[in-house]
């Protein structure tokens, strides 16, 4: 086989890969309907514009962590078990030996205390608890067990109510301790990194 020839067949194979890989769908599965993307586009972004109605207290909110069954992976206190820390210990200090689930959250970094906003908070408690059965809180039940630990972390009043209009307006203790995240429009992807 000559050269040319092989050239040539190198070429198509090129081509045909080429044209292979831009396929859209590769044959498979199917494009989405616009009402599917909705009902999956459920993020919260730091300005909370996104949050529904609903509301809580963390009085509320500590009946609920009993029941839903928060404790049994974070702990009763919220902290010390294997899940990762919700509510800070104060002078405990971490043992680096111990299991945890990473990323490791535990009183050097506890994840209420850690995040920039509150609405982070609220956003993945109702995205991703509990453990199992995600996505089965209520607004309020999610409102209520945000407030539970914002104040369980000295962030917020025992009594002070959590909705669409306070949750935003919440300073974090960490609040200076992250970049401002470029401005962000409902429903487009965020970038890698950011909240």
């Amino acid at each position: 086989m000559g050269f040319p020839r092989l050239l040539r067949i190198l070429a198509i194979c090129a081509v045909s890969q080429a044209a292979w890989t831009q396929s859209p769908t590769y044959g498979l599965g199917k494009t989405p309907a616009p009402e599917e993307v909705r009902k999956w586009d459920i993020a919260i972004s730091p300005t909370g514009k996104e949050l529904p109605a609903g509301q809580g207290t963390a009085k509320e909110g500590a009946t609920l962590y009993v029941r839903k069954g928060c404790a049994g992976c974070h702990g009763a206190t919220g902290s010390g078990a294997h899940a990762p820390t919700l509510i800070s210990r104060k002078g405990v200090k971490p043992d680096p030996s111990a299991f945890c689930l990473a990323p490791c959250v535990n009183d050097a970094n506890t994840m209420s205390l850690h995040s920039p906003f509150a609405t982070t908070i609220w956003d993945y408690i109702n995205r991703g608890m509990p453990l199992g059965k995600e996505g089965t809180l209520a607004p309020n039940e999610v409102y209520a067990l945000t407030a539970f630990l914002l104040y369980k972390n000295g962030v917020i009043g025992e009594d002070e109510v959590m909705d669409a209009q306070s949750l935003p307006k919440v300073k974090m203790p960490n609040r200076e301790g992250f970049a401002l995240p470029p401005e962000w429009k409902h429903g487009e992807p965020r970038l890698q990194g950011y909240p």
